[in-house]
């Protein structure tokens, strides 16, 4: 998969798919002369060679204290419906992460925006004066246009200072936003997470909301949306935005938040740092997964004695039936996109 970057341009490009090797093809082609009766037969396609496939996940009591204390033999993962050997696993609290905090500064979210900041501002202070010295934090913008304010660092001056120069303006590309932060966080080392601080507002994107789930969890990221106005009546409420953004958590292994208030949002933003000091990681190798047209494999992680509520992504995108065939020239996608300049 070809990777995404700042361009000097302001123009970021990728694909979602990979052109074959010429080996690569050459291989596919001696198996499928090889092999070609099997295409006559009406046998079920399992993938068997495959990618290990990364799962973080948050135990937590039905009253929502977190359990960091169970092993491999607790859990059980469920990949299209067929339990899965988990292959890797380890407890992530002292596991390095990187976290890229994307603030909406649409004019939709101006009247909070003055106390979202002095929240982030802490935020990113308490994720980084705690835990592992590698984890870093970079701090992304959106409206109409995405912007990278800072870099990921463990240096929370520079991100609070960033943080301070925070502005806003005008529409709301919300799903563009995750697209592009996704591809940034890919390459990272270790752990992924997103926060997304917005009301949900979706107004001027290229991209949809599939599209970011896509790119979220082929970053293997984990998507925290902090929601602000949380409006408790109908009137004024984006409600198709809060339900985006509570789909995109679950199917990433995220929760949404609903701070009502400043003393609420720094809570929140507490509450997701405890998260991701008491994280587990399982990996696993598909096997005898029965393929289908979807490249969408739908994933399900248990604790066994079915008291703990897990919180892991409900799918991955991985292998299907036709999956052989060349790449599709409409997955690939092209936005622009700015990198805040030196003040």
């Amino acid at each position: 998969m070809a990777k995404f970057g700042w361009k000097e341009s302001g123009t970021a490009m990728f694909r979602w798919l990979a052109k074959p090797t010429a080996r690569q093809a050459a291989a596919l082609a001696v198996a499928l002369a090889g092999g070609g009766w099997l295409l006559a037969q009406e046998v079920p396609v399992f993938r068997s060679n495959v990618n290990l496939v990364r799962v973080l996940a948050t135990v937590k009591t039905p009253n929502g204290a977190i359990v960091g204390s169970l092993g491999k033999d607790d859990f059980e993962v469920y990949d299209n419906g067929v339990r899965q050997e988990i292959a890797h696993f380890q407890r992530q609290t002292d596991q390095p992460v990187s976290v890229a905090l994307a603030i909406d500064v649409s004019g939709s979210t101006a009247i909070e925006l003055t106390y979202e900041i002095d929240s982030a501002g802490r935020f990113l202070k308490a994720l980084l004066a705690e835990g592992n010295p590698e984890d870093r934090a970079a701090l992304y913008t959106f409206d109409d246009t995405v912007r990278q304010e800072q870099g990921f660092t463990h240096n929370y001056t520079a991100l609070t200072s960033a943080v301070k120069r925070i502005h806003g303006s005008a529409g709301t590309s919300l799903f563009d936003a995750i697209c592009l932060v996704s591809k940034e966080l890919e390459p990272r080392p270790g752990r992924r997470v997103m926060v997304v601080v917005s009301d949900g507002g979706e107004t001027t994107s290229k991209w949809t909301s599939h599209d970011a789930l896509q790119a979220a969890q082929m970053a293997d990221a984990v998507l925290y949306p902090v929601v602000v106005k949380p409006i408790a009546s109908d009137a004024g409420r984006n409600r198709g935005g809060e339900n985006f953004l509570k789909w995109i958590a679950d199917g990433t292994g995220g929760r949404p938040f609903y701070p009502e208030s400043k003393t609420q949002l720094d809570k929140d933003f507490a509450e997701i740092i405890s998260d991701l000091r008491t994280e587990y990681f399982l990996g696993f190798y598909p096997h005898d997964v029965p393929l289908t047209k979807d490249k969408y494999h739908k994933l399900e992680v248990r604790e066994i004695s079915g008291k703990l509520r897990v919180f892991a992504r409900n799918g991955y995108y991985g292998e299907a039936e036709s999956s052989s065939g060349p790449p599709d020239p409409n997955n690939s996608v092209n936005a622009n996109v700015r990198t805040k300049k030196k003040q």
